[in-house]
This record gives structure tokens, sequence and C-alpha cells, in this order.
């Protein structure tokens, strides 16, 4: 590959409105961008998604500068690149660090897909012109703000609607939303917020004719999900526990959950995120790409693998307008008809506005590669 040197941005950007979960709020990203740069002057992109404390992983905004600068970024000086996925085996010593691993090779990816002339989504092997999407509602004060939010997404012609919850916003709140909208498809996202001892919880969910339970135990189990899978008929979808295709096969032996999320950070690149999908598709699980508040980078990526078949499901990929007020890419990622267009043009297929990226950078450090 034609790859000269790499810069890593540090940036903060306000959200639209704040997002709450279980592992707190959220008013904005304080994230990285990576750009991969060739000898002609062409930029690949790449969002690193680790939030600014590690309470989704172990990963956070200041660990994966630090990763990059002292660990991802000096073994890429000393390699020979001829494809994208050689990124992911030459990284494949160093344990975890997924979010800042997958941050460089995004980039890369982009950089090969334009060096190509080709859309990103066509070098993954994407056959989708359109994809469906959900959104994801943070957890809101009380039921009446979550039913108008969620009326709100049903207007707007989202194809699914996924709801975070969190111990004492739970039951209750999904009745109440089940009775506005008993038809609608509707699932809920635990963040890993219980524990087998919450089963009780989760039967009583189960009647409320659910799309899936998102990740309801431990971030790090399979076996615990394995024994809740077994008393329930929704189906539970795996996400934190899932962070490569091993982990994705003994999850699916083990009969831990019925689909899996796939979040190109989380599995550490696209490469191993192509390889979840592929056995997914071949195992006959559902799947879909969930989202981590990126920005239009990092959500173009998500589109351009959401293109492949083996994404079954609506996913996390809203509109640019839903969570920011200005978008780092244009044109922003915009939705009709409950469906994003999947982009024809070279690489991520938007272009990035690096005048709004430059006065938004904090920091910034660059590593020649020759």
């Amino acid at each position: 590959m034609n790859l000269t040197s790499v810069t890593v941005r540090r940036l903060t950007i306000e959200m639209l409105t704040p997002f709450t979960t279980s592992f707190g709020t959220q008013t904005h990203r304080d994230l990285l961008i990576v750009e991969a740069h060739d000898d002609a002057g062409t930029v690949g992109y790449g969002e690193c998604v680790a939030g600014a404390e590690p309470t989704y992983s172990e990963e956070a905004t200041s660990t994966c500068a630090v990763a990059l600068a002292e660990y991802v970024l000096p073994r890429l000086q000393q390699a020979d690149l001829q494809h994208p996925r050689d990124v992911s085996t030459l990284l494949h010593p160093i344990k975890r660090n997924n979010m800042a691993k997958a941050a460089l090779e995004g980039a890369v990816w982009d950089l090969w897909a334009k060096q190509q002339d080709i859309p990103l989504a066509q070098a993954l092997g994407g056959t989708k012109e359109r994809i469906e999407v959900g959104l994801s509602i943070g957890i809101k004060p009380t039921d009446a703000e979550l039913i108008e939010a969620v009326g709100d997404a049903v207007d707007a012609g989202y194809r699914r609607i996924k709801i975070k919850i969190a111990p004492g916003r739970d039951l209750e709140m999904m009745r109440a939303v089940r009775r506005e909208f008993p038809d609608q498809m509707i699932m809920v996202d635990a963040n890993s917020a219980y524990s087998l001892q919450d089963a009780e919880l989760f039967t009583a969910l189960d009647e409320l004719d659910l799309m899936m339970i998102e990740q309801p135990l431990a971030h790090d189990d399979i076996v615990d999900h394995r024994h809740l899978q077994a008393q329930l008929r929704t189906p539970i979808c795996l996400d934190e526990s899932i962070h490569s295709v091993d982990d994705a096969r003994k999850a699916l032996e083990l009969r831990s959950g019925r689909i899996i999320n796939i979040k190109i950070g989380r599995l550490g690149g696209l490469a191993e995120s192509l390889k979840v999908e592929q056995l997914c598709r071949e195992s006959g699980v559902d799947t879909w790409c969930g989202g981590m508040l990126e920005t239009g980078i990092g959500r173009a990526h998500n589109v351009a693998i959401a293109s492949l078949a083996g994404f079954t499901l609506p996913g996390d990929t809203a509109p640019s307008a839903r969570y920011w007020s200005e978008d780092l890419i244009s044109p922003e990622v915009t939705m009709h008809d409950g469906q994003i267009q999947v982009p024809t043009g070279p690489g991520l297929g938007y272009e990035v506005k690096t005048s709004m990226l430059e006065a938004l950078t904090n920091h910034e450090f660059t590593v020649a590669l020759r």
C-alpha cells in the first residue's frame, strides 16, 4: 500500500441533546480521528469510538491515544502493508486495545478504497444499496417523556426502536411503552447493568413481545447469559461480551444468545467484523450494526459494513442530525423512509470537513512511516 504517514487528532464535539444509559449521561464526545496519508495527498479517515471514561469497556479516549502513539503506530513503521487486512494481522500480538486498533484500521481501509477508486462498501463485499435504520433512545426521566420520544421516532419512520434500561427504569416503563405501541418493533438494551439474580425481571419483560434484550448481564459474560437465555422466549443479543470471532463462536455454541451486535470498534476493526458477519451468516444467526454515538466519519464506516448480506436487522445508524448540529462530513448522513442510501463515491463516500476538523482539534501528532 501507498501509506506515508498517520495523524491522530483529539477533539471535542458537543452533542445536540444529552444521551443517558446505565453508564451515565453524555453531553459531548471526546474522541480521536485518525488520518492515513499517502504521497499523492489522499487521506483515509477512521474514528476511535472509545468514550471519555472506561465505562463501556476498559478503553477510554486517553488510553487509546497512548496505545496509538506508543504501541500501535510504531508497529506500522516496520510493516510493508499490501492490503488493509494486514493491519489486523500486524496488530494481533497487542492484546485488546480494540478501539485504538479499529481507528487506525478504518483509516487504512478508507485510504485503500480511495486508492482503488471504489466505495468502502464494495471493498468490504457489501451488496445492499440501502440499509434499514433503527434508533437508540436513552433513558428518560419519566414514562411520558419516553413515550413522546418513541412516538417521534415512529413518526420519523425508524424501522426499529431501541430503548435503554437500567435498574429502576425498566419493567414498568416498558409496559407503559408497549401499551402505547403494541405493534412496534421494540428492543431494550441493558448495557450489562443486571445479574442472573434479576431473572424474574427478564421473564416479566419476556411477556412484552420484544425484538430482543441486549446485553442484560455482565460485560464479560457468556455463561450466565446462557442460563438466562434458556428461560426466555425473547432472544438475547450479545454486545459487550463479543470482542472477536472466537468469542462469537463460543457464545453461539453455548447458546448464550441468539443475536450478535457487530460494533467495529469493539471487535478491533473491519477485518474482524467481517469474520463475525461471515460466522453469523453461515450459522443463520441475525446480526446488526451497533452504534457508539459516532460522528459522520465513524457512521460512514457503519453504513459501509451494514451493506453486507449478514446484517439482517436494522442497525443503530441514525442520521447525523439526530446527534449533531453540524457533522464532520458532507453531505451528512440522512434517512428516507427508514433507510439510508449506501454511498457510491470512493472510500467512505462522504467528504470530511477538514476546516471543521482542524478547528475542533485540541491536540494532534503525526507519525511518518517513510
